[in-house]
């Protein structure tokens, strides 16, 4: 289960809870067992009903995924980390010199306000551009999936 030569991502947010879920799902189902992948927060703040239901909608199921609080034994498995928000970026722990960093200024759908219409739709677009994201990621780490 555990190949070595799978590269190893880790999506880091403030809680772990809509931006890196969404990402983590994003990869397993993208990555399509190309990847390792995990998700955590700096801390953790449970999951988010609505990036659940989000995901759902687009039948991807992360509703057994986990929300967990970073440790170093999480920064010493990833081959790169990348964080969904500004204050994972200015939060995250030194990496080891042989982990790569990447950053995505996601702004929180969590946030958002207004009729539950429009606060799915915020989680929507957030959701999409995730994926866009997630799958660019993948094509740069793996250039053959650019083929798929």
């Amino acid at each position: 289960m555990n190949n070595k030569n799978l590269t190893r991502i880790l999506f880091l947010c403030t809680g772990n809870s809509c931006r890196s879920q969404i990402a983590e799902g994003w990869a397993r189902l993208l990555g399509d067992k190309q990847f390792h992948v995990r998700s955590a927060g700096i801390e953790s703040h449970g999951k988010n009903p609505l990036a659940i239901a989000v995901m759902q909608d687009v039948d991807v199921d992360i509703s057994g995924q986990e929300s967990t609080t970073l440790n170093q034994e999480m920064l010493e498995w990833a081959d790169i980390v990348v964080t969904v928000c500004e204050h994972a970026d200015h939060n995250c722990p030194t990496l080891p010199s042989n982990t790569k960093k990447e950053h995505w200024p996601l702004s929180d759908p969590a946030k958002a306000t207004g009729t539950k219409d429009e606060i799915m739709e915020v989680f929507r677009a957030s959701r999409d551009d995730i994926k866009q994201r997630v799958a660019n990621l993948l094509v740069r780490l793996t250039p053959e999936l650019a083929n798929n």
